[in-house]
């Protein structure tokens, strides 16, 4: 009987201290984690009894809590649409996105940061006040990239290469967040359906999510970036210029634009060919490459890989498993390259800064109630995808497409630009996807941009990169520079 009772004892106490290890672990290790989770409901309604911390840019906030006459207490309001793929929206019943989401335990004052002033708001009776997060966004930039845009769809990210800083984050169409933030469940459940069902699906961040684009005459930065680092080209290298291209393997021909030669020689340069964007010489360089190589080296820039700024980009890809035809048809960036507008900047970036690709950040700093700096970031690097000589030998390549080549609408006078439009097929009759990524001034960066156009722009498989998205690119190049 004794032995029963022990053993009975045993699972009591064991259970007891399971239980124990359970809530310790629940309420300490992931409190940060559950609190910021958008699936925690009771979180939301309790993170309504306090004033929700404001999101800044330049001092200014696009993101602020206000005083409701209901059983809430605050509503989140925000100031500008143009916000709205840095903010996302923070609604009762929806739950979060964005930088709402992302920073929620120190907007909340729920960070293990704020411990000091979680103890004393016990102490006292007193809630804790949210923190407020300043953002890198530099407002003029921001409004010159929303403007630019006008009523296109698509999406612009501005960095500064020397600290992976951003500078504008717009994806367009944009939503008004304000409708999803109202505490009647019936008005914000019934907005919310709307901006599903609207067209150009507003609620998509194309910035770094959706379904990706393909990176046509972009990706070619990579592959002569890949091709130069193999020690197996140089700018100067020679590829035969044929008007047409059989792909290994296949009774299927590639065509440059325009379907002629890529200038009117039997041989052209890398350097001319990405100058002039053609196809076919890239096509052969991708085959002799080889796609692990190119792989690798997209890799280096982040393709398939997590990065947080702090919100989270989905990865871009680089496929595998390919045959030379195929690797062929991703050499110039079509097949199934698929990218985010946030990647194809960091990349143009990496070129800028000697080849050294920096963390990208949008938050500048998260301040306390007290005005104490309880997060800072610091610049650092993400990457080092191609040697210092290297990426001079790309940014001249760059230069030469904006200034005698394809790309000349990235011109701006009086400044050197280095920039790569793209006009990306996506199969049938689809419209193309229009692109430039680029750098300015060449020789002392402070801007490196992406621009990304889907539909063609309206105009189906009519309009082209150097035609609709360089001019864009201009624009929010020119806003940097003018301050």
């Amino acid at each position: 009987m004794n032995k029963e009772l022990k053993r009975v004892a045993l699972v009591i106490f064991a259970m007891f201290a399971s239980l124990f290890v359970s809530a310790s672990t629940i309420q300490v290790l992931s409190a940060d984690a559950l609190n910021g989770d958008s699936r925690n409901v009771r979180s939301i309604y309790d993170s309504y009894k306090t004033k929700r911390g404001a999101i800044l840019v330049d001092g200014q906030p696009i993101a602020s809590s206000v005083a409701s006459a209901d059983g809430y207490h605050y509503q989140r309001q925000y100031t500008n649409e143009m916000y709205s793929a840095v903010t996302g929206f923070y609604s009762l019943f929806q739950g979060a996105t964005g930088l709402e989401s992302a920073m929620d335990t120190y907007l909340t004052g729920k960070n293990s940061s704020q411990f000091f002033e979680q103890i004393n708001a016990l102490l006292s009776g007193n809630p804790v006040a949210g923190g407020s997060v300043e953002l890198t966004i530099d407002p003029t930039v921001q409004a010159a990239a929303w403007k630019a845009m006008g009523n296109l769809k698509g999406a612009v990210v501005a960095i500064e290469p020397s600290t992976g800083r951003i500078l504008a984050f717009v994806s367009k169409p944009g939503f008004d967040a304000n409708l999803l933030a109202v505490h009647a469940g019936a008005e914000s459940n019934a907005n919310y359906a709307k901006l599903l069902a609207a067209a150009g699906k507003p609620l998509i961040n194309r910035t770094i999510s959706g379904d990706l684009y393909a990176p046509g005459s972009i990706f070619k930065i990579i592959v002569a970036s890949a091709a130069i680092e193999s020690g197996m080209f140089t700018p100067k290298s020679l590829i035969p210029n044929p008007t047409r291209y059989k792909l290994p393997g296949t009774s299927t021909y590639i065509y440059n634009s325009g379907e002629g030669k890529c200038g009117s020689k039997a041989s052209v340069t890398i350097a001319d060919a990405l100058r002039l964007s053609c196809n076919i010489p890239f096509a052969q360089v991708g085959v002799a490459l080889g796609q692990d190589r190119i792989r690798a080296q997209a890799e280096l820039f982040g393709f398939g890989k997590k990065i947080s700024m702090p919100m989270t980009a989905t990865p871009s890809t680089y496929p595998s498993n390919m045959d030379d035809a195929q690797t062929a048809l991703s050499a110039f960036g079509q097949y199934e390259d698929r990218v985010t507008p946030l990647q194809m900047a960091m990349v143009s970036a990496a070129i800028a800064n000697g080849g050294v690709e920096m963390q990208p950040q949008i938050v500048e700093n998260v301040e306390s109630s007290s005005l104490s700096v309880l997060f800072q970031p610091q610049p650092s690097v993400f990457s080092q995808p191609v040697k210092p000589a290297t990426a001079a030998l790309v940014k001249q390549m760059m230069i030469g497409a904006v200034s005698s080549g394809v790309s000349s609408n990235g011109q701006i006078k009086g400044v050197v630009v280095a920039g790569k439009t793209g006009t990306a097929q996506n199969g049938g009759n689809r419209p193309y996807t229009l692109w430039f990524t680029g750098f300015a001034p060449a020789n002392n960066p402070k801007v490196a941009v992406a621009v990304v156009i889907e539909d063609g722009g309206g105009m189906g498989q009519s309009g082209f990169g150097n035609l609709l998205a360089a001019p864009v690119a201009r624009k929010v190049m020119q806003a940097v520079l003018r301050k």
